[in-house]
C-alpha cells in the first residue's frame, strides 16, 4: 500500500528526512517510534502529500504520491489532482482540527458532501454509523466545545472513515489527551486494525504497538534504525540507539 524508496525532505538548509525507504502492505499496520524530531510526523505528512519530498520516490496503492512520471522525471501533479488522490488517505492529527461551529454528525458528513458530491441526507446517514462505530452514537447533536478531549478525537477518526479511505495515517493521536482519555481512542483503532484498515502509526503508546502493530519502526535524526515485528524490536533490539530508547519509555 505504502512504498518509500529513499525519501529525502529537508526545510531550508535542515535535512528532516535522510533517505527513508519503508513499505507497508495492505491491511498491515506499522507503528512509527521514536524521539522528538526524528522525522516521524513528517514523513507522514509526505505519505498524503501535505509535505513535498525533495528527493527519493513515494507510492501508495501503486500511484506516486503529488507526481506523475514522464521521460523519466517528475513532474508535480496540479493541486486538484492532489486534493483528488489525497482524498483517498485519512488522516487524524494530535489536534482534532474540528469546525468548531458545527456539530459532531456535521463534522463528519461535510467532507463526503463537498468533496465526493453525496447526497446531504445519505452523508448524514453514514456520518450516524460512524458516530455508531466510535461509540458516539448519541452525541451527533454536541458541538466540539461540549465535547472531551477523547471524544472529539474520535470524531476526527470518524470523520476521517468517512471519506472510505484505502489508508489511514495516525500522528500521535493520543498525545494531547488527557491519560484516562487514551483508551477509549485506541479501542477505535484496534477496531479498525481487526477489520484490515491499513494504518500508519506514530505513537509514543508501545503497549498498542506491541498488540496491534505489524511492524514496528524506530526512526533517529531522520533514518530508520531499526524495524521488525514488535517481539523483535521492542522485546530485543539490535542496535544501540533503540535500546537506549526503549529503556527511557518501557
Amino acid at each position: 500500500m505504502v512504498l518509500a524508496e529513499g525519501v529525502r525532505k529537508r526545510f531550508g538548509l535542515v535535512e528532516v528526512l535522510k533517505g527513508i525507504t519503508l513499505e507497508v502492505g495492505r491491511g498491515e499496520v506499522v507503528c512509527l517510534l521514536g524521539p522528538s524530531g526524528s522525522g516521524k510526523s513528517t514523513f507522514l505528512r509526505c505519505i498524503n502529500h501535505l509535505e513535498r519530498i525533495n528527493g527519493g520516490r513515494l507510492a501508495v496503492d501503486g500511484q506516486l504520491v503529488g507526481y506523475r512520471e514522464q521521460g523519466g522525471k517528475l513532474h508535480e501533479l496540479r493541486e486538484k489532482e492532489v486534493v483528488r488522490r489525497r482524498a483517498e488517505i485519512g488522516m487524524v492529527f494530535q489536534r482534532f482540527n474540528l469546525f468548531p461551529h458545527r456539530t459532531a454528525l456535521e463534522n463528519i458528513a461535510e467532507a463526503p458532501v463537498l468533496v465526493r458530491g453525496l447526497p446531504r441526507r445519505e452523508a448524514s446517514t453514514r456520518a450516524q454509523a460512524l458516530l455508531d462505530r466510535v461509540g458516539l452514537g448519541d452525541r451527533g447533536d454536541a458541538y466540539p466545545a461540549q465535547l472531551s478531549g477523547g471524544q472529539q478525537q474520535r470524531v476526527a477518526i470518524a470523520r476521517a472513515l468517512a471519506m472510505e479511505p484505502k489508508l489511514m495515517l495516525f500522528d500521535e493521536p493520543t498525545s494531547a489527551l488527557d491519560p484516562e482519555l487514551v483508551g477509549d481512542v485506541l479501542d477505535v483503532m484496534r477496531d479498525l486494525a481487526r477489520d484490515g484498515m491499513t494504518m500508519v502509526v506514530v505513537t509514543h503508546e508501545i503497549g498498542f504497538a506491541r498488540e496491534v502493530a505489524d511492524t514496528v519502526v524506530f526512526m533517529d535524526d531522520g533514518v530508520v534504525v531499526e524495524s521488525g515485528p514488535p517481539a523483535a524490536v521492542l522485546d530485543a533490539p539490535q542496535h544501540e540507539r533503540t535500546k537506549a530508547f526503549l529503556s527511557k519509555v518501557l
